[in-house]
């Protein structure tokens, strides 16, 4: 074997390494991708019962980040709120103000690039 070919399978190698581990990372759920450092989403409270409920199917998410995009983009709407669960790929959307449309969560979701493939009445 040749000495340049030993220092390329070296370079290789010591590219690959970390790259790998950031893989093992990401699909963990563990990695800070998405938008940032892992940090949860505030919870957020309404008193009284809700109007409405919807279970939100959600694909495109990997990993805590992206699920607390998710859920703090849907809390900011007023009147509704919302919890993710990650390893479902599904939201429970609750909805306590009148007017507030399915659309409306539908584009807040597909907004932050994730795509809803169903909504349905809890």
């Amino acid at each position: 074997m040749k000495s340049q070919d030993l220092i390329i399978i070296i370079v290789i190698v010591i590219i690959l390494i970390p790259a790998i581990n950031g893989m093992i990372t990401h699909m963990k759920g563990e990695g800070s991708c998405c938008g940032g450092p892992k940090e949860k989403a505030p919870r957020k409270k309404i008193a009284g019962k809700p109007l409405r409920k919807l279970i939100v199917h959600i694909e495109g998410m990997h990993c805590d980040n992206c699920k607390n995009r998710v859920e703090r983009h849907l809390n900011d709407i007023d009147g509704v709120v919302a919890k993710v669960n990650l390893a479902k790929k599904q939201a429970e959307v609750s909805i306590y103000k009148d007017g507030v449309p399915d659309d409306l969560i539908k584009k807040t979701i597909e907004a932050l690039d994730f795509q809803v493939t169903s909504m349905e009445e809890k």
